[in-house]
């Protein structure tokens, strides 16, 4: 039986599948197997795969028909023989030492249920969002960190986790919707009590493309994004807000309070705002930044997604009393 299993879903991924399964075969950590799952390819990548099936017993390829990430990996679990599951995708390249990194830290720490590691941006586009996307996410490490940043973005980088396999029997696997599959795995595993944490290393190039299915799918898009972490806000929230359901949300603007009133489909009451302008909006009362209450005469829930500001909330926040994941939350 091999340690690790790496599973790989893939669709007409011939420019890329190459570089992807040769990574897993160059690995420091050589007890591992590699499940192939071909999702309704129609070019090469499916000749690709089966060449290397036939020249390592360790690589083995199996057949999805019904398209979607989540089906795909979940049919490569269904044939993966692991105590540990790996993730990667068809476009990525895993450096040498991943397995055996990751390895060696799920050994070490046993209180943790799912490590990730740090990404090296590659692209063909020019998307300035993802690049600092990529640049906060490598950032969040510890599981703190991961848990009090699970509602801002996805804290993790999906392709490169890698997790104990009792997981799954605990937490559940990949759910199919219109959601991304891999923010509601990490957010549904967070609220059942799942510890993640991540090495503090590059363990992977993320490779990132014009026709990346995260950039075409409805399901990734940013609305969809903020659906599914409403959901598990709200639940967040009934269990820590001393308040519930009252929440004051930082943040007046047209976006910011579009995005908030999903909060209240899940029971959650916005009784204020507050913003950087006075009187920003007639919606609810609107409290101007300078005149917040001292902490604990209500929880503050920040929606303001414009970039650098997050920080500035937070540090003022802070300056005043206020204790993150106790007295307020960033949730943009």
């Amino acid at each position: 039986m091999s340690t690790i299993s790496v599973i790989i879903p893939f669709l007409d991924a011939e420019k890329t599948l190459t570089r992807s399964i040769s990574s897993i075969t160059e690995q420091t950590f050589q007890r591992w197997e590699l499940i192939l799952v071909d999702n309704n390819s129609s070019d090469g990548s499916t000749i690709i795969a089966q060449s290397y099936a036939q020249s390592d017993e360790r690589i083995r390829i199996f057949h999805e028909s019904t398209v979607g990430v989540a089906h795909a990996f979940n049919t490569g679990l269904t044939h993966a023989t692991g105590s540990y599951i790996a993730r990667m995708d068809a476009d990525d390249f895993a450096h040498p030492t991943r397995l055996e990194k990751q390895l060696n830290f799920l050994q070490h720490y046993p209180g943790i249920s799912l490590v990730s590691g740090q990404v090296r941006y590659q692209s063909s586009v020019s998307q300035p969002g993802m690049q600092h996307y990529v640049h906060w996410v490598n950032g969040i490490v510890l599981p703190e960190q991961i848990m009090l940043n699970r509602f801002v973005e996805l804290p993790l980088i999906n392709p490169t986790i890698m997790f104990r396999r009792e997981c799954l029997e605990q937490y559940g696997s990949y759910r199919d919707g219109d959601f991304p599959e891999d923010y509601e795995l990490i957010l549904r595993w967070l609220a059942q009590g799942a510890k993640m944490a991540k090495i503090d290393d590059v363990v992977l190039d993320w490779h990132d493309s014009a026709n990346r299915l995260t950039r075409t799918h409805p399901r990734y898009s940013t609305e969809a994004f903020y659906r599914i972490k409403t959901h598990f806000l709200a639940l967040w929230l009934k269990q820590k807000n001393p308040f519930y359901p009252k929440v004051v949300v930082w943040g007046a603007g047209r976006k910011s309070r579009q995005r908030a009133r999903l909060l209240g489909n899940e029971g959650v009451q916005i009784v204020a705002y507050i913003d950087v302008v006075r009187n920003k909006t007639q919606e609810r009362p609107c409290i101007f930044y300078e005149d917040i209450a001292s902490p604990g005469e209500y929880f503050v829930l920040s929606y303001v997604a414009n970039r650098g500001q997050r920080e500035k909330i937070r540090d003022f926040l802070v300056a005043k009393g206020y204790r993150e994941g106790i007295d307020f939350l960033l949730a943009a």
